[in-house]
């Protein structure tokens, strides 16, 4: 290839780079590797057919307050409390829809606190060994042998999200966030689903941590 080709060539790529990392500024982006985006969720309980029946009444349905991130999931009106071993309160606890196979309190470490119980980590739906709580709704209360949890900090991502990002399904790695704090989150577990959307979920206490305010963006390092 001659040299005047090859400085054509150049040319365009030139182009097309600033055009990509202008795009990438405008975004709020450092670095074209910060592309996984960061939800904070609050805490929050998943409930079965027969835990709504209880709290709520025989029959009764979730009535849906807005969607969230994850295709098919909603933050419903439907709250609930909850009362731990130190017998205090947590009150307005949201209920999180679909209806799930099992019952679950996703909680933060200060909550735990709060409440007196001592949150294992772990991914949604492995709850054996985890602390008894009590659930009260407006129609009734439910005490659980087993249910809440601290929800081990994860990524949500698509079978192609894999492959570009060179991760396989439960895979614990190391996630940076973009803000001026340069906080590191480690053992963060890969989740993958066709059904999933690409994003980076954090409890609120790790949220605090590093400063996230809304959303953000992350990389895996």
């Amino acid at each position: 290839m001659e040299d005047s080709n090859l400085s054509e060539y150049k040319d365009i790529i030139d182009v097309i780079s600033n055009t990509i990392h202008r795009k990438v500024k405008s975004r709020g982006f450092t670095s074209p590797d910060f592309t996984i985006p960061i939800e904070v969720s609050s805490r929050h309980v998943h409930v079965t057919r027969d835990t709504l029946d209880v709290l709520f009444g025989k029959g009764y349905e979730l009535t849906k307050l807005k969607d969230l991130s994850q295709p098919g999931e909603f933050a419903a009106h439907e709250q609930i409390s909850i009362i731990g071993s130190s017998m205090r309160v947590l009150e307005r606890v949201r209920i999180l829809g679909p209806i799930r196979k099992y019952t679950q309190a996703e909680l933060s470490i200060t909550d735990g606190y709060f409440l007196g119980l001592d949150l294992p980590t772990r991914i949604s739906g492995n709850l054996e060994g985890t602390p008894p709580i009590t659930i009260i709704g407006p129609k009734g209360t439910l005490s659980l042998k087993q249910g809440a949890i601290r929800a081990a900090r994860h990524i949500h991502m698509t079978p192609e999200d894999a492959i570009l990002f060179k991760v396989k399904v439960n895979e614990r790695v190391n996630v940076e966030i973009n803000n001026e704090h340069g906080v590191i989150y480690k053992d963060v577990i890969i989740r993958i689903s066709s059904n999933y959307r690409l994003m980076f979920h954090l409890d609120t206490d790790e949220g605090n941590a590093g400063n996230i305010k809304g959303t953000g963006f992350a990389r895996i390092v």
